[in-house]
């Protein structure tokens, strides 16, 4: 019976790290939409990828000028729910993976989004369900999943016993390639590897 083939979208932050370690996918992709931090996401998921023996692979599409907030080194828009929402993001990214994923004969494709992430209308159970139904209907019939919605941070790493390696290379920072420290990313990035008491 042949195996079902997986990609993950990795963006070399401690959830997508902690999924691509947990699932194993035989293909990752990382996606450069223009965002600030694209070099050091790419840098991290490549050597990420070379640690598992995992294929990587880079997607290329220049959105900044749609972008708002930090992740887009813009004005934060008036809808904005945090500073650095960027509108449809995650539709973005899951179609521009969906586009390489049928080059690739992918079946599934996997994401990484978590319990304090539901603030966002794309960081919702009810969000992956739209989307998944939306793209197993075209050609091709990905199927999206996103099997961390329950989950903290911290629970994922504890979960999926990913290495603390792994983890202390993860890039969150949404303004700066060299972590800034005090962005909501980084903040974030504290707050698990102080609770995984990685101090």
């Amino acid at each position: 019976m042949e195996s079902i083939k997986k990609a993950v979208l990795l963006s070399g932050g401690i959830d997508s790290i902690c999924l691509t370690y947990g699932i194993k996918p035989q293909i990752a992709y990382t996606i450069d939409y223009g965002q600030t931090v694209a070099e050091r996401e790419i840098y991290v998921s490549e050597f990420i990828c070379k640690e598992l023996g995992i294929q990587h692979k880079c997607i290329k599409v220049d959105c900044r000028n749609l972008g708002t907030g930090t992740l887009a080194n813009s004005k934060e828009h008036k809808l904005s729910p945090s500073v650095e929402w960027w509108p449809y993001r995650n539709q973005l990214l899951i179609t521009l993976a969906c586009m390489q994923g049928i080059k690739d004969e992918v079946q599934e494709i996997y994401l990484a989004s978590v319990k304090s992430d539901c603030f966002h209308k794309d960081g919702t159970q009810e969000f992956y369900n739209f989307i998944n139904t939306l793209v197993e209907y075209q050609e091709g019939k990905i199927k999206i999943f996103c099997p961390t919605l329950e989950f903290y941070s911290h629970e994922l790493a504890s979960i999926y016993d990913v290495p603390i390696e792994l983890l202390t290379i993860a890039h969150s920072c949404h303004i700066s390639n060299i972590a800034c420290g005090r962005c909501s990313g980084c903040t974030k990035q504290l707050k698990v590897r102080h609770e995984l008491k990685m101090e």
